[in-house]
């Protein structure tokens, strides 16, 4: 996984608060004439108005299993996975992502009817803050389940805030542990990755829900989506993709190949922003199969504005729909920053696109068939434009 050197990692800071690497200044480039462009709505208004993002093409034809990833390398994250989460590092950030943790403790103490003498499993529960939460709002017993070392730490926070007796912790794989009970009433996990579905968690979440969830049993959270941009990052792209056609003299392209190939993870700033934003795949994690985390989404990007594109940007928002009121967060480029930040996929070429010009063409998204907790992504994109005209395949490997 990629991430920009000097990029802010604390999710505490606000939307206006970038990493320097991607401060622009607010201007607009016109290739023709010099009237106003029109503004693109915010995207925070997207959790409570559905027609905030423009929806999903239909497109049948497209067919996940297009996809194939060469160059599978014998070292992926499904070597280190648990391990990774055994420090206390990485829970830290997560516990500091304000958005993330706040929205997960007010679903649960602003809904208290939900939790109320049920029974709750929490799957990958972490430090156990989740299973804290819900034991607070009156769950009857919280099945907190974590893989990693840090179920040692989890039991001990149980014992010092004196859950014992409503928190259970185990320590072992959801698919390979047996529960003290046949049912549970909810089920409460923070699954998502970046990108939404690196790491895979997803599929052990539906794999709890289908042994253990009672009927008419509840998933939080229960509605994600994921979405698509298009940004001018001419800078950035300049010094580490660029970069490698001529190191002191030498041609390095070899590895600028490869880098391409490598989505990275980072807050892009919304000025950056050239196109509308295109809803890609909506999931119903309460009806989902686990063959539909891989699929294929059409998608069409209009430009707004007169400029340069040199990557595509993907995040997704989260929905908890059993509330008493829709609620939920987006990690977008226009909403406050989150630890999931934004996935940027840089193009092989520079697109010059006009305002009102469409980038079309379709994303592949699955499980990497060797290494199922990375994600192999397929890009087929053309446009044209008055001043540009290209079509492209290009692959990615999240690890």
């Amino acid at each position: 996984m990629v991430r920009r050197k000097g990029s802010k990692s604390d999710a505490n800071q606000s939307s206006s608060s970038f990493g320097s690497s991607h401060q622009l200044p607010n201007t607009k480039i016109r290739f023709e004439d010099p009237e106003d462009t029109t503004e693109s709505s915010n995207l925070d208004d997207s959790m409570s108005d559905p027609d905030g993002h423009d929806q999903p093409i239909d497109d049948p034809a497209c067919d996940p299993e297009d996809v194939s990833i060469v160059q599978d390398d014998d070292k992926t994250s499904a070597d280190y996975y648990f391990d990774s989460y055994s420090h206390f590092g990485i829970h830290e950030e997560m516990l500091k992502d304000v958005v993330r943790t706040k929205t997960y403790q007010n679903v649960i103490y602003q809904n208290k009817f939900l939790f109320k003498n049920k029974v709750v499993l929490d799957v990958g529960a972490g430090t156990g803050i989740l299973s804290l939460f819900c034991a607070k709002a009156g769950a009857e017993h919280v099945y907190a389940v974590e893989c990693s070392q840090m179920a040692d730490m989890a039991k001990e926070i149980v014992e010092a805030n004196g859950y014992s007796n409503v928190i259970t912790v185990l320590k072992g794989k959801v698919e390979e542990i047996e529960l003290p009970v046949s049912k549970v009433d909810i089920i409460i996990s923070e699954w998502m990755g970046y990108f939404l579905l690196f790491e895979n968690m997803l599929n052990t979440v539906l794999y709890a829900r289908d042994k253990w969830l009672v009927e008419d049993g509840v998933v939080l959270p229960d509605k994600t989506s994921l979405y698509l941009t298009a940004i001018e990052d001419a800078e950035y792209k300049d010094d580490k993709i660029e970069f490698w056609n001529n190191v002191y003299g030498f041609d390095m392209s070899c590895i600028k190949k490869q880098a391409l190939m490598e989505p990275l993870v980072d807050t892009v700033d919304q000025n950056q922003i050239v196109t509308n934003c295109q809803l890609l795949k909506t999931m119903d994690i309460s009806k989902m199969a686990p063959g539909d985390a891989s699929f294929t989404a059409p998608f069409k990007l209009v430009a707004e504005r007169d400029d340069y594109i040199h990557a595509l940007v993907a995040y997704f928002d989260v929905s908890f729909t059993k509330c008493h009121k829709l609620t939920g967060f987006s990690t977008g480029p226009r909403s406050r920053v989150t630890h999931w930040k934004q996935t940027v996929l840089y193009l092989e070429d520079v697109l010059t696109i006009c305002e009102g010009e469409t980038l079309v063409g379709n994303m592949t998204v699955a499980q990497n068939k060797k290494n199922p907790r990375d994600v192999d992504i397929m890009l087929k994109y053309s446009l044209n434009g008055r001043r540009c005209v290209v079509s492209r395949i290009q692959y990615y490997k999240m690890r």
